[in-house]
Order: structure tokens, then C-alpha cells, then sequence
């Protein structure tokens, strides 16, 4: 697994696989297929994700207030 991805950003239009919510984690998949998650789907299945993902994006961060 690497850290890295050569897709782009996430946007406000990408929408999270399982409620809809804006993404925040991009995961690709062996077979090349991706899946979105906001952080808080990305946080419940985060072991089993990060076991199969060829790439993990997060970029969570963006939630962070500064």
C-alpha cells in the first residue's frame, strides 16, 4: 500500500459510497476500482480498508479548524 495517489483532490461534489456525505478518503482497490468515504465511514472500516487498498488518500485534514 502506498500513501500516494495520482488521482486528484477530492471535491465537494465527490460523495461518500455509503450515506452520501462529502468524501474526505478515497480508497483504490486492487482490481483498480475506488471507493469514497467521509471520515466518519473511513473511520469504522479504517483496519479493513487499509488491509485491501493498493492507495489510501485521506484528506481529512481539510476538516481540521485552524
Amino acid at each position: 500500500m502506498t500513501g500516494t495517489t495520482t488521482k486528484p483532490t477530492l471535491t465537494n461534489l465527490d460523495r461518500c459510497d455509503r450515506c452520501g456525505a462529502q468524501a474526505y478518503v478515497r480508497v483504490v482497490l486492487p482490481g483498480g476500482g475506488d471507493l469514497l468515504f467521509c471520515r466518519h465511514h473511513a473511520k469504522s472500516y479504517d483496519s479493513k480498508l487499509r488491509s485491501v487498498a493498493v492507495e489510501y488518500h485521506d484528506e481529512t485534514e481539510k476538516l481540521s479548524v485552524s
